[in-house]
């Protein structure tokens, strides 16, 4: 693993701050996998720090689930959370769905052209699998589908949901990577829907679908019924 190097001049922001988002990126990005021990006198000698703006850091990520302290073991890189993972792609499913089809009659031909593009990457990345880029490219499509929603109180549900997905480093891609090849081909279906001025109710639900199809795949890896949404 590379040597953790503050985020942000020095002089920008406190200590403590540095390390937080110093560790906050690592361990979103999944450079610090699940399990992984932070050791306080190592991390601090690697910043340069004493170790209090480091335990300070810690605190903080732990207060946001990314961080868990045990007892005889000290800090360790939290797991996925299961239940809020589904609970979190079933809201998902149904704000995202109505998101896409509310956007859908404001996505212009360059938003198409993007977004096949994005898709075309995607198909790329199967070449050679990497869950961390899929996801984001993932993302960034997505992004261009919902993005016009003119419900500014719908956004911000879909925003918040994925912003929670991310803190979580939850990607179905990574556990189950055979999911990724599916989802392409159903992003190439919801761009034919928008593109064709399909039913908006029709759209929401083949995102809706998206989605959930996701969800269980995910619920199949983790041997559990899949979801009802």
């Amino acid at each position: 693993m590379s040597t953790l190097t503050p985020a942000g001049p020095a002089a920008a922001v406190s200590k403590s701050e540095q390390a937080y988002e110093t560790l906050k990126e690592r361990i979103t990005s999944g450079s610090l996998v699940p399990g992984y021990r932070l050791v306080l006198s190592t991390i601090a000698d690697e910043l340069g720090f004493s170790v209090v703006p480091v335990r300070e850091a810690l605190r903080r990520l732990e207060a946001e689930g990314l961080v868990t302290f045990e007892r005889n073991v000290g800090a360790t890189v939290a797991g996925v959370d299961a239940m809020l993972y589904l609970h979190t792609m079933q809201t998902l499913s149904v704000i995202e769905g109505a998101a896409t089809a509310l956007a859908a009659p404001l996505i212009t031909a360059e938003d198409i052209t993007r977004a096949r593009y994005l898709n075309r990457e995607l198909r790329a990345c199967l070449e050679n699998f990497e869950p961390a880029r899929f996801s984001r490219i993932n993302n960034d499509f997505h992004a261009i589908l919902y993005g016009h929603c003119p419900n500014p109180h719908i956004l911000d549900l879909v925003h918040r949901g994925w912003n929670r997905l991310s803190a979580m480093r939850a990607s179905t891609f990574d556990l189950v990577p055979g999911r990724a090849r599916q989802s392409v081909e159903e992003h190439e279906k919801l761009l034919a829907l928008i593109e064709s001025g399909a039913d908006l109710h029709e759209i929401e639900m083949a995102a809706r679908a998206h989605r959930t199809a996701t969800l269980n795949a995910y619920m199949a890896q983790q041997n559990q019924p899949p979801s009802a949404i």
